[in-house]
């Protein structure tokens, strides 16, 4: 249907312009109900959408700061691909302490998200160590000396717990302000081990050096994986070290 859904946000609901830094969906800036929200369209499944909505509902819930979804007129929180947020505003990170604020709103997103059921269709790094394909990561496209290289990267993580991971923290994707930290563009959450969020700026997550270095291997094979064969990801595969 398109941007057409939107009407089932109202009669008075509008798109205003196009915001930058969607990749995988078309983002706008929309007018909802009198006040400026996010629109977001794209082609994930209805059971993908159910489970973001759910976790950003519930991350609300438990007092982080993230886009909630607004609900269609008939109470739906996406219709035909479409969804509708909150707009948070705010600035990226700059600074050490900054990013220090980044870490302990990642690690709490960890820790009240233990258990929580996977993404339908992804896969995590651990699982990606058989699996060749899930959502946007398929192994069979890159060269087999760089899949041995990410997977070398994941192998260290086996053992470790998982969560929900943010999955793309990069300062594009945080809001600050003088009170509070916001995590939005949740597109590239799924459950996995929390490393994959941790390997920020100033090592502002406080990791040991061993641990730091797991992080920002598995961090790097990830990001190679799932944006092949752009030119970021063929940056950050040289970034992970040769088996």
């Amino acid at each position: 249907m398109g941007w057409e859904a939107l009407s089932q946000w109202g009669a008075d609901v509008a798109r205003i312009e196009p915001l930058s830094g969607g990749v995988a969906n078309d983002v706008w800036s929309v007018r909802a109900r009198g006040h400026l929200a996010v629109g977001r369209l794209g082609t994930r499944s209805d059971a993908d959408l159910a489970w973001e909505t759910e976790l950003l509902c519930y991350l609300d819930r438990e007092g982080l700061t993230v886009p909630v979804p607004i609900p269609t007129t008939d109470g739906r929180l996406f219709a035909d691909g479409l969804m509708v947020m909150t707009r948070v505003e705010g600035g990226p990170p700059e600074t050490q302490a900054e990013w220090r604020r980044v870490a302990d709103v990642l690690r709490r997103l960890h820790r009240v998200t233990q258990g929580w059921p996977q993404r339908p269709g992804w896969r995590s790094s651990i699982d990606l160590l058989s699996a060749e394909t899930g959502t946007r990561i398929n192994l069979t496209a890159m060269p087999s000396e760089g899949v041995a290289r990410c997977r070398a990267a994941w192998a260290r993580l086996i053992g470790c717990g998982t969560c929900v991971v943010h999955g793309d923290p990069n300062p594009r994707n945080i809001r600050m302000t003088a009170d509070r930290v916001a995590l939005i563009d949740w597109d590239e959450s799924h459950v996995d081990v929390p490393d994959l969020d941790l390997a920020l700026p100033h090592n502002a997550a406080g990791l040991d050096g061993n641990a730091y270095d797991i992080a920002a291997q598995a961090s790097a094979a990830w990001e190679a994986a799932v944006c092949w064969d752009d030119e970021h990801a063929v940056r950050r595969l040289t970034e992970v070290r040769a088996v």
